[in-house]
């Protein structure tokens, strides 16, 4: 497979983490200076198999002056310290539109890549692709939550939005000439499989079953986290 990768900046610094201040809020300590300072979490999941009180995280800095906290998480520590573990819900759609525009995933060979978020029925779609006369709009979605069995599960929390989304790409793939899919990007290594979450959200997993029996293109992949990047790795199986 062609390296997609997406590199870390070198002036991360390593913390540890103390508390979840809101969705998009977390405090730290420094790990070279003690100092506590707040983050901003670019993940709402929950999250709460990661944001384990003394878990290394590492954040970057920045200085722009608008921003409400001088730091971004980027990565954290797997529960088990073998690993990494991508926290930016913006990192998957990055990673699939590097992926169609190389055309290297396999379940999505023959379609070119044309655009990101394009608006079609009553929702913006993360990418769109086209083959001949037909086009496809692709949903992108992160997994972080693992278990001891190496599968991994989507979402993390009760999502509706998501659950929305599942059921306007059923409708989409009805259409004359127009096809749709959920790609699922695991932020993480250690995933071998994906399932839906039906203890957490059994309403999302019935959409999503409705959906690959409809037709709908469901695909999973993995990436590998490390403090130089995120690089994808292959396509894992999805067993709904």
């Amino acid at each position: 497979m062609t390296k997609v990768k997406i590199n870390y900046s070198s002036l991360m610094v390593p913390s540890y983490f103390v508390e979840r201040i809101n969705r998009f809020m977390i405090k730290c300590k420094l790990k070279e200076s003690g100092e506590k300072v707040e983050a901003h979490l670019p993940d709402s999941g929950r999250l709460k198999e990661l944001l384990i009180e003394g878990q290394e995280v590492y954040l970057l800095p920045n200085d722009n002056p608008k921003r409400k906290t001088r730091f971004s998480a980027v990565c954290v520590q797997s529960a088990d310290s073998r690993g990494w573990v991508s926290i930016n819900s913006q990192v998957p759609n990055r990673i699939a539109q590097l992926a169609f525009s190389s055309n290297i995933l396999l379940s999505y060979k023959g379609w070119e890549y044309v655009r990101a978020e394009y608006t079609k029925g009553h929702s913006r779609w993360d990418h769109l692709l086209k083959r001949d006369e037909e086009q496809m709009v692709v949903e992108v979605k992160g997994v972080t939550l693992v278990n001891d069995k190496k599968i991994g599960f989507f979402p993390d929390a009760v999502t509706s939005r998501g659950t929305k989304h599942v059921l306007e790409l059923i409708e989409i793939n009805k259409e004359k000439n127009w096809k749709a899919s959920l790609l699922f990007v695991a932020q993480r290594e250690d995933i071998e499989e994906i399932r839906p979450a039906t203890d957490i959200d059994p309403v999302f997993s019935e959409a999503l079953k409705s959906a690959a029996k409809s037709g709908v293109k469901i695909v999973g992949c993995r990436c590998k986290v490390s403090l130089d990047g995120i690089q994808l790795l292959d396509e894992i199986p999805i067993h709904i």
